[in-house]
């Protein structure tokens, strides 16, 4: 049973950068966005992973390429929180119809619900623990978020609190049989 759970945002995306929320769609790493995820090589280059797992999306297989990891295991679970009609729109826009608004409690139109994600992230939780030795997870934003709260066995509207930027390491693992966040946001 792993006690590490390595995860890792994607680099930064030209609406990753502008705030719009990006699930389906496929968009490529900026220039600096590719910089920075060849900058995460040497923070992983002691770490060896028993599993390496990706988000289909070309953004997370990329930043794990550049990462030195390019025989990364796509896993369609670890995709993005699936925004439906938002897709490609910010925050700042969905309020101006929907004033308190958040993904974490609101309706997402043609969208998946936080149970949805919560279920597919669950799965990977599932299949971490269940490797031998530690396992590294390239993903995105929101949906890293829910892996984090669900390895805790938090409700997935847990995390709105835990804020993470593109291009970051975390760490999950276990201390004394209970599951604890080892670095968040790094």
């Amino acid at each position: 049973m792993t006690e590490d759970l390595w995860i890792v945002r994607h680099g930064p995306t030209e609406w990753s950068r502008d705030g719009r929320h990006t699930s389906t769609t496929d968009l490529p790493l900026l220039v600096d966005g590719e910089d920075d995820a060849r900058a995460l090589a040497p923070r992983l280059a002691d770490l060896r992973p028993a599993l390496v797992l990706t988000s289909p999306r070309l953004r997370a297989r990329r930043t794990a390429e550049l990462a030195g990891f390019p025989d990364a295991v796509v896993d369609d679970d670890l995709a993005e929180w699936a925004y439906g009609d938002y897709e490609g729109v910010t925050t700042a826009e969905i309020r101006e119809t929907d004033p308190d608004w958040t993904i974490w409690d609101g309706v997402t139109p043609g969208g998946e619900t936080a149970d949805e994600v919560g279920a597919r992230l669950d799965r990977v939780v599932e299949r971490a623990r269940a490797v031998d030795g530690p396992v590294l997870a390239f993903a995105h934003g929101h949906s890293l978020r829910v892996l984090a709260v669900r390895w805790l066995g938090l409700p997935v509207a847990e995390g709105r609190r835990f804020h993470l930027d593109t291009a970051t390491v975390s760490v999950l693992g276990v201390e004394r049989d209970g599951p604890v966040v080892r670095r968040w946001n790094s």
